[in-house]
């Protein structure tokens, strides 16, 4: 879906998108298509506009005219704040990307921040903090909380640690966890570029985050050399089976087993506890997912 502040500049192009929107909801996604294709003769650098054009055309079965308009989008705004490449990707099941863009997830979260928690926890049943706190035993010192967001697994966990540091790429969803006042630290950070670390942590955690990354060699790597002798991974992945990763139609990746054990064993880190389980739901039906313990010798 288009994000609020993405209006064309052009007046009867913005009117067509209602209608297509309009043709959509009421079950015609080919008419839908139609009628974005007209607005994008109106407004051609509308890059919201032809990843919407996109999201029409590939629901009525048009997967040509949705590639040219990801491709379109992609090729005006190459920083991806709407999140072409992940579209092209599942379109065409080819490695355009092995994670969502960054400025994709900071406009992304930015906007969706004051709702975050009602939609996730409330309407998806999501559950992930509670589960791995659950599974995370006895005191956990000082706590790295990668991916914090409104700083759910920081109230998951509240009382049980020394310090406790939190980082996202989102300013809207800081805000929000900097209001429960949890947090002894809160940072801003594309956790696809981390700065460098020395060993400080008895607990990176990281829920719900890595379904936004294709490839986990990097922040596997990362969140074992922050880590003390003794301490702590924690993290949840959506699953799939058959390839390392796999992006859904939901637009997030899913990771196998296999592929976590072995990034798991190469950055030097013992698996204490894999869980196969559900911590959220999708159109009413459990995700398949798992919770990770592992620990650094």
């Amino acid at each position: 879906m288009m994000h609020h502040d993405t209006s064309s500049g052009d007046l009867n192009a913005d009117r067509r998108l209602s209608y297509a929107e309009a043709m959509l909801a009421g079950g015609d996604p080919v008419a839908a298509a139609e009628i974005m294709a007209d607005a994008m003769l109106l407004a051609p650098d509308w890059v919201a506009g032809w990843v919407r054009y996109g999201e029409m055309a590939e629901a009525a079965g048009l997967h040509e005219a949705a590639r040219a308009a990801y491709e379109a989008a992609l090729g005006r705004d190459p920083a991806d704040r709407f999140g072409a490449s992940l579209h092209l990707m599942y379109l065409t099941d080819c490695p355009v990307t092995d994670t969502a863009p960054a400025a994709h997830m900071q406009a992304l979260f930015d906007q969706y921040a004051p709702r975050f928690e009602a939609s996730l926890v409330d309407a998806l049943g999501y559950c992930a903090p509670t589960l791995l706190a659950a599974y995370l035993e006895g005191h956990l010192g000082r706590a790295l909380d990668l991916g914090c967001g409104t700083g759910l697994m920081g109230g998951a966990i509240k009382g049980r640690f020394d310090h406790l540091t939190g980082y996202d790429i989102s300013t809207g969803m800081l805000e929000q966890a900097r209001r429960k006042g949890i947090y002894d630290m809160l940072e801003q950070h594309d956790l696809n570029a981390l700065p460098a670390v020395v060993p400080q942590y008895d607990l990176v955690v990281t829920a719900d985050v890595l379904i936004y990354f294709g490839a986990l060699e990097q922040i596997i790597e990362w969140s074992a050399s922050a880590l003390v002798s003794g301490g702590r991974l924690a993290l949840t992945v959506e699953k799939t089976t058959g390839r390392d990763f796999r992006l859904q139609k939901s637009r997030r990746f899913a990771h196998s087993e296999d592929y976590i054990r072995r990034l798991l064993s190469v950055a030097g880190l013992n698996a204490l506890r894999l869980e196969h389980t559900s911590y959220r739901k999708e159109q009413g039906a459990d995700v398949p997912t798992m919770l990770v313990i592992a620990q650094k010798p």
